[in-house]
């Protein structure tokens, strides 16, 4: 990425890494005060690297939001953990998020094992979730996690309620290095509305459907029109499931659930947007496309 010349300005960028369903996504929508990132209580939402650009007075950061971390024998999983691995590489900063209320040893011991391995840039540790713990845990927990690491610093924080981020943000600008912006102030993120379309059609997935439906699930946008005129946009999308019987889950009794999947992500895409949105959803079984290489290419992974 070419950068934008301007003097007296520092800038970076930083990955945003940890276990699953900490609130990495959380975390970075509520950086940028907009919604570029899916989330869900499920773990293992975000399967892609995903950049958020923030733009402040004298600073920019270029967030990176990553995959969850964790160990797996299933082939997509590691697909997934593989692009959050190389998003830590070549960055000026790593932002590790950590769970206070509900840890994850195994994920975070690797997590670990992986900053100890090789040179780093400089890390900081946010500990979200603050506000589901309490103060002597949180203590502990802080100082455990110095014990263990090296960090720049460690932030406690809440992502949901906003607790402490402005002073996460403080502490990543000081370790920024000198140099001027990577993109324009009004660009937030570098994904293109169509990939942000489908995101947003997948997290509804996660939150309205149960079992192991979501993550067998994933989302093509088939078409995507602009009418200026009218002032509407329409979309044509697919969701990808891997059996028959989670396409009537998808479908649901007399069509309701892909309605109601169909509604909630209208409405986001419509806010992100801007703009009226025309929305048909289809369901397609495609037999085990999450342990088929090609297949996971062809649906953008």
């Amino acid at each position: 990425m070419a950068r934008v010349e301007q003097s007296g300005f520092k800038s970076g960028f930083a990955a945003i890494s940890g276990p699953p369903n900490v609130g990495k996504s959380t975390l970075l929508n509520r950086i940028l005060g907009e919604k570029i990132s899916i989330t869900s209580e499920k773990p293992q939402t975000t399967r892609n690297r995903i950049a958020g650009v923030l733009h402040r007075p004298g600073f920019q950061i270029v967030f990176l939001d990553t995959p969850g971390i964790h160990k797996s024998n299933k082939p997509f999983n590691q697909q997934i953990v593989a692009v959050a691995l190389a998003a830590m590489n070549d960055v000026d900063l790593l932002l590790m998020v950590a769970d206070a209320s509900h840890p994850d040893p195994e994920s975070e011991q690797l997590i670990l094992s992986l900053l100890r391995q090789k040179k780093h840039a400089p890390v900081i540790l946010a500990l979200n979730k603050i506000d589901r713990v309490k103060k002597p845990a949180l203590l502990k927990s802080i100082d455990d996690w110095s014990r263990a690491y090296c960090f720049e610093a460690i932030v406690p924080i809440s992502a949901t309620e906003g607790t402490q981020v402005e002073d996460l943000i403080a502490a990543m600008e000081k370790l920024l290095p000198d140099g001027p912006p990577y993109f324009p102030k009004d660009m937030v993120t570098d994904m293109p509305e169509r990939f942000l379309a489908s995101e947003m059609i997948r997290e509804k997935v996660f939150h309205l459907t149960g079992r192991e439906v979501p993550y067998s699930t994933a989302v093509t946008i088939d078409s995507f029109k602009e009418d200026a005129e009218k002032d509407q946009v329409m979309i044509h999308a697919t969701i990808h499931v891997e059996r028959d019987s989670q396409k009537g889950i998808i479908i649901g009794r007399q069509g309701k659930m892909l309605g109601a999947i169909g509604e909630a992500a209208r409405k986001d895409i419509g806010r992100m947007l801007g703009a009226r949105v025309y929305l048909k959803l289809f369901v397609r079984v495609e037999k085990n496309w999450s342990r088929d290489a090609q297949a996971m290419r062809r649906l953008g992974y």
